[in-house]
């Protein structure tokens, strides 16, 4: 997504179950191989981790 995307819209590159499509891939974006879980980040469930990577795009997004 070249000019970035919208905080709560997937990815372009995420399959039906929310896997990236080009994980292993040199066209990954730095951004995305960079960012490594941990378990603050992850939580106990998926939508824990998905208020947390909303947080984290709001606090970026300025």
């Amino acid at each position: 997504m070249p000019n970035g995307k919208p905080a709560n819209t997937p990815c372009i590159q995420l399959d039906a179950q929310q896997r990236c499509k080009i994980f292993a891939s040199p066209l990954r974006p730095k951004v995305c191989a960079g960012l490594q879980p941990a378990a603050d980040m992850c939580g106990n469930s998926r939508q824990q981790a998905m208020v947390w990577l909303l947080q984290l795009e709001a606090d970026t997004s300025a």
